[in-house]
């Protein structure tokens, strides 16, 4: 099991991919200190994690949520592709939540995210 596996895949939006990042690589210390460092750039009252790879990270992220911050939401995930599951999770939220209230994290951007989407790590497809 690695962080990177070369090969062909398939996303879950059904994109061709030359390479997986396999989040599950990563240890609950890793994830711990991910989910500070994101705590520690954003102040937030609910975090959601979109299923299922950034399930864990939402998990380690809830010790950080501000009761004080209740209009804060972050939506978090540990790879995002093309962004859809992220700005579908945000479109749901809209109606609840004003969208400049909807902050987006992800562990590793293989695209550019949206404006409002952060990120650790960014990958260019091109370069391997």
């Amino acid at each position: 099991m690695t962080l990177f596996e070369s090969g062909e895949f398939k996303s879950h939006s059904g994109k061709t991919l030359p390479f997986k990042i396999d989040c599950d690589y990563l240890n609950n210390d890793d994830i711990d200190c991910i989910a500070k460092y994101i705590a520690s750039k954003c102040t937030f009252g609910m975090v959601i994690g979109i299923p299922s790879g950034g399930d864990r990270l939402a998990d380690a992220l809830e010790q950080h949520v501000k009761t004080d911050a209740p209009f804060n939401v972050l939506i978090v995930d540990d790879v995002l592709t093309t962004g859809a599951s992220m700005e579908y999770e945000k479109a749901s939220m809209l109606g609840h939540v004003h969208k400049d209230d909807i902050i987006g994290w992800v562990i590793f951007a293989r695209a550019e995210p949206a404006q409002w989407i952060n990120y650790m790590f960014k990958t260019s497809e091109d370069r391997f």
